[in-house]
């Protein structure tokens, strides 16, 4: 049984559409699990401990998709008895598992991040990120568990309609005929990771005895584009030539006044002022995968918004 904690989020559907591909048992899991084709759903909270044993048994893999409020108040009051309870639940049962992360931890990076890129956060998100990264492998250690950290960049692609930034300021606006918006600096480059190479790859690292016990970076076009010739390729994909608006830091700061959401991205607005350069190379030469390039990925997102847009 391949189970997966946090059910409903664009990776974690995107990874169980691939399951079931692949002839895999499927178990989604989370508080309101929606059943999909080839699937069984388990109704579970997985900060009680109880519970998230429950959704684990019987399980031979288990993947950590959940995704949490974009609010660091329940960040932490709530990621640290999930870490807790998943890690007692697959030392229980003897399932391994693999936790899909992001980038935080690392901080700040004059460079490409490769696996071996130390922990330095420069947030509050990015040190919980790191601690918690931390945790799993040092049961890894231990030999307390199995268990693999696949992390991805920020990420792009269909239907991550509500949780991508590029979908939200970039495909959303063009498909209404507004302006496109970028964070902070559209001059600087920033890797994103294609959501479906990201639900292949989990798959792959679950099924390979080599890829266990490690951090990998999940495939990514390796020719990131600034923020600008993101949006002229996106912008082409919709045959419009556009200006954008880039949304500065104080404007972030200003908004997160009104807004919670917005107040929680002004510290990562570090992200978007420098180049973000995410390595995968360690993962491509281990399953000979070759990530998306930017200009199908974007294609395809436009195509899905169209679609919607001709839908309505």
């Amino acid at each position: 049984m391949h189970t997966i904690l946090g059910a409903g989020g664009i990776i974690a559907n995107s990874l169980a559409k691939e399951l079931v591909n692949n002839n895999k048992q499927v178990r989604l899991v989370s508080r309101n699990p929606q059943l999909l084709p080839g699937t069984e759903i388990i109704a579970a909270d997985v900060t009680d401990q109880g519970q998230t044993l429950r959704a684990v048994l019987h399980s031979s893999i288990v993947y950590l998709c959940v995704g949490l409020p974009y609010n660091y108040s329940i960040w932490r009051r709530s990621w640290p008895p999930i870490i807790n309870n998943v890690i007692e639940a697959c030392k229980a049962t003897g399932a391994r598992l693999i936790f899909f992360d992001n980038v935080y931890m690392y901080g700040k990076v004059d460079g490409w991040m490769t696996e071996d890129t130390p922990y330095n956060p420069s947030s509050r998100k990015g040190d919980l990120r790191a601690r918690m990264a931390t945790q799993i492998m040092s049961e890894v250690r231990k030999g307390n568990i199995t268990a693999s950290i696949a992390r991805a960049a920020d990420f792009y692609g269909p239907m991550a309609d509500k949780t991508s930034i590029p979908n939200m300021l970039v495909f959303a606006k063009l498909a209404k005929k507004e302006k496109p918006q970028w964070l902070s600096n559209a001059k600087t480059k920033h890797s994103f990771t294609y959501t479906p190479d990201a639900a292949k790859a989990m798959y792959l690292l679950g099924q390979s005895e080599d890829s266990w016990n490690q951090v990998w970076h999940l495939p990514t076009a390796a020719n990131p584009l600034t923020g600008e010739e993101f949006i002229e390729k996106a912008a082409a994909e919709f045959n419009i030539k556009t200006s954008y608006f880039t949304i500065r830091p104080w404007m972030v700061a200003m908004g997160g006044i009104f807004d919670r959401t917005i107040a929680e991205l002004y510290e990562m607005t570090y992200q978007q002022k420098f180049d973000y350069l995410f390595d995968s190379s360690k993962f491509e030469k281990a399953f000979n995968f070759i990530p998306t390039s930017y200009e199908k990925g974007i294609a395809e997102v436009a195509a899905h918004y169209k679609e919607k847009v001709f839908e309505k």
